[in-house]
């Protein structure tokens, strides 16, 4: 059972604002209570923030076929069709109802990094068909990952850790940052049916910041384990971005930060959202922080690599590539 409720109120961390100890403050609220916030003045301007979404709307509106020869590979980049991905096989009948594309960290097939699970050379669309296409998202990429860091000095303080805690090599210093797009193609969610846009789910990692267009369509749910289960409509923000914590970093805080579930339930209406996931880097042991663990609240999560954790959860979540029968045609 669930029931549906009105739009949520998060709070408001300005990257600009000179009082850390205020933008700490409202952070750590937020992580307590539901582990999203927004992110305002991060300085990537509106004008590019508008190429990039235009410049994934000309991806999506490339034929089936076209998309097709840039499916999804064991690395995950590239194109994920409708349906792809499933998040909430429980209750949901069939897939998620929405396309996407995968960009992570480029690095060349002849590089020794390249042999770990998140590191590759990226699928792109040739020249020809999308001029400047690659040029934009790897541009968005950079910013993207420079606006993480900078929440990251803010959570590090809300943990009382040092502020350049998640600035070290073996963490966001050579991270698994991955930028993703997606296009929800308009079909009507009913979640009495298991028809979703995307399916209940918390993310994986450390942080994600999410960059949307101004269709309503995202829902959370602070207390998954509230029967009936309620869930709240995020607004989109114009020029800012909607920033939650992954499973990732409650492991790390030992629970006391919060992973969120959420979900998008569309109305019938198209939709565009950019999603930029923030993980550390393949050998990063994530296990419980000093600061978050007492004789009274031991550590709840066993130690494990970052590599280990992403590749179980990509695999428990998409469809196995084997089932694209046609290959790449």
């Amino acid at each position: 059972m669930e029931s549906s409720t009105s739009r949520t109120s998060l709070n408001c961390i300005s990257l600009a604002d000179p009082d850390i100890q205020r933008s700490v403050a409202l952070l750590k609220q937020a992580c307590l209570d539901s582990g999203f916030f927004y992110v305002l003045d991060h300085g990537i301007s509106q004008e590019f923030m508008d190429e990039v979404f235009a410049e994934s709307k000309k991806f999506f509106e490339l034929p089936n076929s076209e998309k097709m020869k840039l499916l999804r590979n064991e690395k995950n980049r590239g194109y994920t069709p409708v349906l792809d991905e499933i998040l909430d096989p429980e209750n949901q009948v069939n897939g998620d109802y929405k396309e996407g594309y995968y960009i992570g960290v480029e690095v060349p097939a002849d590089d020794p990094q390249s042999n770990k699970p998140f590191y590759g050379p990226n699928q792109w669309p040739s020249e020809e068909v999308l001029p400047k296409w690659r040029e934009v998202m790897e541009q968005y990429h950079r910013e993207a990952l420079r606006v993480a860091k900078s929440v990251a000095r803010i959570i590090a303080l809300a943990l009382n850790l040092d502020a350049d805690f998640f600035d070290r090599p073996e963490m966001l210093g050579d991270s698994i940052a991955t930028l993703r797009l997606l296009h929800y193609e308009g079909q009507v969610s009913n979640p009495s049916k298991g028809v979703y846009g995307a399916g209940a789910h918390s993310d994986y990692g450390l942080i994600t910041l999410l960059a949307t267009d101004d269709v309503v369509g995202l829902q959370i749910c602070k207390d998954r384990n509230a029967q009936p289960q309620v869930w709240e409509y995020v607004a989109p923000v114009k020029g800012g971005f909607i920033v939650n914590l992954g499973d990732m970093l409650e492991r790390w805080s030992n629970s006391i930060f919060r992973s969120t579930l959420h979900r998008v339930v569309l109305d019938g209406q198209e939709r565009y959202s950019i999603a930029f996931f923030v993980e550390p880097s393949h050998d990063c042991v994530v296990e419980c922080l000093p600061t978050c663990k007492s004789e009274t609240n031991p550590p709840k999560f066993p130690p494990i690599t970052c590599s280990a954790y992403l590749s179980q959860r990509y695999k428990d979540t998409h469809a196995d590539l084997s089932t694209y029968s046609d290959g790449k045609a």
